[in-house]
C-alpha cells in the first residue's frame, strides 16, 4: 500500500482515523511526556523528540507499505488525539494498540477510534479476530475493551514485557461476528449517605484504617480467611482488587465513612453478583474498624445499601431480586445486622466455616426479597 494515499480514512462523525502528518509530530511527542502513558505502554523513557519522528514518518509508513502495521492518527475536535494501530494479521488473527493524549480523555473518544479500527480489521483486512492486551492495573484501557466488546479475559503472569522487564498482563479478543457491545456490568461504586455516615469508593488513602480494621483482634476472629499478620501491603492489595471486583461484574465495594471527617470506619460490600445459579442474588459482607463499633455504624450502612442493591440496572442499581448475609454462629453483632435490617434467617450451614485453630463453625444464613422490602 502507498502512504498516505491509500490509507483509508475511517469516521464516525465524531472521530476520525486518518494518516498521520508531520503535523501530528509535535502533539505526539507532548502526549507520551505524560507519565500515565509512560507507565502503561512501552514506549521509550525518556521519550525524545526524535522517537516521535522516528515512529510518525518512518515505523508508520514502512507498515502500511510493507502490510505488517495498520497505524491511524486520531483525530477529534478537529485536532489529533492519539493514535491506534493493528498489527500482525497472520492466520486471520492480528492485535491492536492505542493511546490518547490526557486532555481528551474521558469523552468517549477511544472507544469510537476503538470500533473503527476493529471494523476495519474484519471487513478491510478480513481478519477473524482482533486481541487486546494491557498491563494489570491498566484500568482505562481495559474499560475501552470491555465497552467495544472484548471477552474472556485472562491474567497472564509476566506475559507483558517492557524496558526491560516483565509484567503481568491482561488478554481479551473479539470475534467477527461478535457485538461491540460490552459483555456483562462493570459496577460503579455510587456515594451513599445518610444516618449520620457516608458510603463512598475506597481510596489508596484508605489502607491505614484498613490495615487497623482488618488486624483487629475480632475481625481476625471472624473473618479467618484474612491474613494473619495483616500487614499494610494486604490493605493495598484489598483496595486494588476491588477494583477488578467491578470491572468483572463480580461486585461492588464501599468504605463506610464519617461524613464530617471522611475517615473510613469500615467496608461493606456486595458480591456474587456473577453467580451462575442464580445471577439475581447478591451476598452482603462487611467489617468494622473497632472504633466505629457500638454506634450503630454497619446497621445504617447496610440500610442505606439495600435501596440501591434492589434497584434496577437501567436505572443504576445492581438489580437484585434476593439479598443474603451469612453470620458464624456466635458472633452475633454480625448477625444483629441482618435482623436489624428485615432479614429473615432460613437456615444453617453446619460446620461450615473454617477457624484458624482447625475447627468449624456453623454459619447462619438470612436473606431478604426485593418483594418483602418493597412492600414495607
Amino acid at each position: 500500500m502507498r502512504f498516505p494515499e491509500d490509507v483509508p480514512v475511517l469516521t464516525d462523525g465524531v472521530v476520525t482515523l486518518r494518516a498521520h502528518t508531520v503535523d501530528d509530530v509535535e502533539p505526539a511527542y507532548r502526549m507520551c511526556q505524560d507519565p500515565v502513558m509512560q507507565e502503561w505502554t512501552t514506549i521509550p523513557v525518556p521519550y525524545l523528540h526524535e522517537h516521535a519522528v522516528n515512529f510518525l514518518t518512518e515505523m508508520v509508513p514502512n507498515g502500511w507499505r510493507t502490510n505488517t502495521m495498520w497505524a491511524w492518527a486520531i483525530e477529534y475536535d478537529g485536532r489529533y488525539a492519539g493514535t491506534i494501530d493493528l498489527g500482525d494479521g497472520e492466520g486471520g488473527v492480528g492485535e491492536v494498540g492505542f493511546a490518547l493524549g490526557p486532555e481528551v480523555r474521558g469523552n468517549g473518544v477511544m472507544t469510537r477510534a476503538l470500533k473503527l479500527a476493529v471494523r476495519y480489521a474484519f471487513d478491510g483486512l478480513g481478519w477473524d479476530r482482533v486481541i487486546w492486551r494491557a498491563f494489570v492495573g491498566n484500568y482505562a484501557s481495559r474499560r475501552v475493551a470491555w465497552k467495544v466488546g472484548f471477552r474472556e479475559l485472562v491474567r497472564v503472569q509476566g506475559g507483558g514485557r517492557t524496558r526491560g522487564s516483565r509484567k503481568d498482563e491482561w488478554v481479551a479478543t473479539l470475534g467477527r461476528e461478535d457485538e461491540l457491545e460490552p459483555q456483562g456490568n462493570w459496577w460503579s461504586v455510587p456515594e451513599l449517605e445518610g444516618n449520620g455516615i457516608r458510603l463512598r469508593g475506597l481510596r489508596d488513602s484508605d489502607a491505614q484504617r484498613v490495615q487497623e480494621a482488618c488486624s483487629d483482634e475480632r475481625t481476625q476472629l471472624w473473618l479467618s480467611g484474612m491474613p494473619s499478620p495483616y500487614r499494610l501491603e494486604d490493605a493495598d492489595g484489598f483496595i486494588k482488587t476491588r477494583l477488578h471486583m467491578m470491572a468483572s461484574g463480580e461486585g461492588v465495594a464501599w468504605a463506610i465513612a464519617d461524613p464530617a471527617t471522611d475517615q473510613l470506619l469500615g467496608n461493606v460490600s456486595v458480591f456474587h453478583l456473577n453467580n451462575r445459579m442464580d445471577a439475581t442474588m447478591g451476598e452482603i459482607g462487611y467489617w468494622m474498624h473497632p472504633d466505629a463499633r457500638g454506634r450503630k455504624v454497619m446497621t445504617s450502612a447496610v440500610q442505606l445499601l439495600i435501596p440501591h442493591a434492589f434497584k434496577p440496572v437501567a436505572e443504576g442499581g445492581l438489580g437484585r431480586r434476593r439479598l443474603v448475609v451469612k453470620a458464624a454462629e456466635g458472633n452475633s453483632a454480625s448477625a444483629h445486622v441482618a435482623e436489624a435490617n428485615g432479614f429473615t434467617h432460613v437456615g444453617t450451614e453446619r460446620a461450615a466455616i473454617p477457624r484458624r485453630d482447625g475447627n468449624y463453625d456453623n454459619d447462619l444464613i438470612f436473606d431478604l426479597l426485593a418483594d418483602e422490602y418493597a412492600a414495607r
